[in-house]
């Protein structure tokens, strides 16, 4: 883990507005750092620029109150949503994500390229979808 640390990946407003713990189980951390190692590292390094991770890992109370689905990958330490701070650039990111061909299970523009959605599965079975919601 070049680029990113534990703590960007449990960092959320709404679980300090709420007072929730968000800190990643030991369990999970592997995962975390398989996508950052296999993903974000590489993409941050082809890109030259900070990413800022806007939702990494979601305790299950946080993923609820955020209105996430039950089996959503955040709550694995399979996913980050990621932004370079503008729909612009999250646009050519995802682009260079896409031909650098890196190993994700899903890569998802979200709301017209606000931020984008990218996961890995640790255990390496992952679908490559890239994906528009």
């Amino acid at each position: 883990m070049k680029y990113f640390t534990f703590t960007e990946f449990e960092r959320s407003a709404t679980a300090t507005r709420y007072a929730i713990d968000n800190t990643i189980p030991d369990k999970l951390k592997g995962n975390v750092a398989a996508l950052v190692d296999n993903v974000l590292d590489p993409l941050r390094e082809a890109w030259g620029a900070p990413l800022t991770v806007t939702s990494g890992y979601r305790c299950p109370q946080l993923n609820k109150l955020v209105g996430g689905v039950a089996t959503s990958q955040h709550t694995k330490g399979e996913a980050a949503d990621i932004t370079t701070g503008n729909k612009a650039n999250n646009r050519r990111l995802f682009q260079k994500l896409i031909d650098m061909g890196l190993p994700v299970d899903q890569a998802i523009n979200e709301n017209g390229f606000s931020w984008l959605h990218i996961s890995h599965r640790a255990d390496g079975k992952n679908r490559g979808q890239i994906l528009a919601l």
